[in-house]
């Protein structure tokens, strides 16, 4: 028999950090704690992360969804068929919970090179939106730590000094020296998108995430078969639930790239129905996390070393709160590690390593 307990934690970023939805400054997650009563002292911990706004699964019952899966853990095969496919992070902390558990808690939940110190994942550097010196400043740093691709949140100030800052980067690093990618989180229009692009691929440019918002097919159709930069769906996928309505999303825009993040489309197994269909129709993808905890980002890392996908992912957000929960994840020279002799430290969470 299982039983589980839950706890939301809120995330206190370090500094405010600009989108073009405007500043972050906290995130909530909720945590399940997964028993199984024939081995009391083991504890699976999976994380839901919600984005206020974004996720698909930002609703009022979000919590009360939570407490019912925890009381009716033992459905466990039910809540991960169909029963949270409207609920996709709460779909992935469950994933990650068991696998934990069935990992005796260690939070090896895929064993590979990666888990052992071997081989590390290439992750892009990301820049935050702010006044132009603010992300100059950011840029520097990331280049300095070793980061040979990086990632511009753009949208949030003037076009022309978004523009002016890019062309301040290639100045100095070329495309063979520094691969850029920018995200516009739907910050432009369809009516101006297309003109905005072609000023954009000047710079030479790796590729834009979502030019324009969302749920605009048509539009980001004819964008994606016009575009003279390469465009990649993000936001495009939340809220698409089903295999069928996937396949319509992709076979209808004809996307240069796919990005995936898992506790917005339904973990492990949404994020790999995404991938089959990449396959098919012969789509690039990588694989970002979603400002989840380390627990999440941990749960992430481990699973994308597992599919040997070359690009640089975007796993490096675990830097970025105060009172993250301290895990064997580091940041060195433009990659992600596991290291630090895979030790946890889960006292933020009122857990004792040692005494779960």
């Amino acid at each position: 028999m299982l039983q589980a307990t839950f706890k939301k934690y809120t995330l206190q970023f370090k500094q405010a950090s600009g989108t073009s939805r405007g500043i972050l400054r906290t995130k909530d997650s909720w945590f399940i704690f997964l028993k199984d009563t024939n081995q009391p002292n083991l504890i699976g911990i999976g994380e839901c992360g919600l984005l206020k706004g974004l996720s698909a699964d930002d609703v009022p019952n979000y919590e009360a969804k939570v407490a019912e899966v925890c009381a009716k853990i033992n459905q466990h095969e039910y809540w991960l068929s169909e029963g949270l496919r409207q609920f996709p992070s709460i779909h992935f902390g469950l994933e990650i919970a068991l696998k934990d558990l069935t990992n005796k808690g260690s939070k090896i939940l895929f064993p590979s090179p990666f888990t052992k110190a071997e081989i590390p994942i290439p992750i892009n550097g990301l820049i935050w939106m702010g006044k132009k010196a603010f992300m100059f400043e950011q840029i520097k740093a990331k280049l300095a730590a070793g980061f040979d691709c990086i990632k511009l949140k753009i949208g949030a100030i003037d076009f022309e000094a978004e523009l002016d800052l890019l062309k301040f980067i290639r100045q100095h690093f070329s495309a063979q020296e520094i691969e850029i990618r920018v995200d516009a989180n739907g910050a432009f229009l369809p009516k101006n998108a297309l003109e905005k692009l072609k000023q954009l691929s000047d710079f030479e440019l790796h590729s834009i995430e979502q030019p324009i918002k969302q749920g605009q097919l048509t539009e980001m159709a004819h964008l994606c078969e016009k575009t003279p930069l390469p465009i990649a769906l993000d936001e495009e996928l939340i809220g698409i639930f089903t295999p069928a309505n996937k396949r319509k999303v992709i076979e209808t825009i004809r996307p240069q790239y796919l990005i995936f993040k898992p506790s917005f489309i339904g973990g492990y197994s949404g994020t790999q129905e995404w991938i089959d269909l990449c396959e098919e129709f012969e789509t690039p993808w990588w694989i970002t996390s979603a400002l989840e905890s380390n627990i999440g980002l941990n749960a992430i890392a481990q699973w994308t070393a597992t599919l040997n996908n070359p690009m640089p992912q975007g796993l490096g957000t675990g830097q970025l709160y105060s009172n993250n929960i301290e895990s064997p994840l580091i940041v060195e020279h433009g990659n992600i590690y596991y290291k630090n002799n895979g030790l946890w430290d889960l006292t933020n969470l009122s857990i004792n390593p040692s005494n779960p």
